[in-house]
């Protein structure tokens, strides 16, 4: 008796998910993605102590060569030509944002009389709450047991 030869089939993968499981993944990184405005690169001056900066913020930074950027919180940052349109800026953005604060990112070569044409401009637009970002510097404590 001659018996059949049977038909192996190849080991496959199945890939019919795959789809749904991409799918899935670009909506997660797209629902919990936040993308920064102010992408301006300063070296931040050493604190030891530093409080978290709300989310929803406006952002001014000045430069170590003094170029301004400014951001309200909702588009990107944008180059001021002078300190004068500081006051501009942030009268702006009070009529359409009245709560939200400012968060001033300077660099730390810049000499304190340009930050606090800054500060000024932004009292002077009636700003309730600014943040001064820094970097916090460790503090290393002895181990005392």
């Amino acid at each position: 008796m001659r018996l059949k030869r049977r038909h192996e089939s190849a080991a496959v993968i199945p890939t019919a998910s795959m789809a749904d499981i991409a799918f899935l993944l670009i909506v997660f990184f797209m629902v919990t993605i936040t993308f920064e405005k102010d992408k301006t690169q300063v070296a931040l001056p050493k604190t030891e102590l530093r409080f978290e900066v709300p989310k929803e913020a406006a952002y001014i930074s000045v430069t170590n060569n003094g170029q301004i950027r400014v951001t309200n919180g909702e588009h990107m940052s944008t180059p001021l030509d002078s300190i004068d349109d500081v006051v501009s800026f942030a009268a702006n953005l009070v009529v359409e944002f009245p709560d939200r604060p400012v968060v001033l990112k300077a660099d730390d070569n810049v000499p304190y009389r340009n930050i606090d044409e800054v500060i000024d401009s932004l009292k002077q637009a009636k700003v309730e709450l600014i943040y001064l970002l820094s970097e916090q510097e460790r503090v290393d404590t002895p181990s005392g047991g």
